[in-house]
């Protein structure tokens, strides 16, 4: 039986990654933020916005958080902002990686969906 190659092997080591850094995020989070809000890592995501070709050389990760209440969710943002650094400090020592820039959002969908629905 010949073995199967995979295609798109950078595809999945791309997914890989990105898994990596939101459960390192989380991670990293559970132990920094203060216990004012929860801030729950929904997701992260690859945006190229470099020379194509480099893995994450010209790539930004975006790691999505949902903040509850709500109300915190500014203040949430503006702490995950100025921890940006320190998080890749953690990436450096946690994940064998090559690290692109790491921004966090917010992602409350399900607040914005029963928000919509509710009239």
């Amino acid at each position: 039986m010949i073995p199967r190659r995979e295609t798109g092997g950078g595809r999945s080591s791309q997914n890989r990654a990105l898994e990596i850094v939101a459960r390192e995020a989380a991670q990293f989070i559970a132990r920094e933020a203060g216990t004012e809000s929860l801030i729950t890592v929904i997701r992260a995501e690859s945006a190229a916005h470099g020379p194509k070709g480099a893995p994450f050389g010209g790539e930004r990760m975006m790691v999505f958080v949902s903040v509850f209440p709500v109300e915190k969710a500014q203040a949430a943002l503006a702490f995950l902002e100025r921890q940006r650094e320190a998080f890749s400090d953690y990436l450096k020592t946690h994940a064998r990686l090559r690290l692109p820039r790491i921004d966090f959002l917010l992602d409350n969908g399900e607040q914005s969906l029963s928000e919509g629905s509710v009239q």
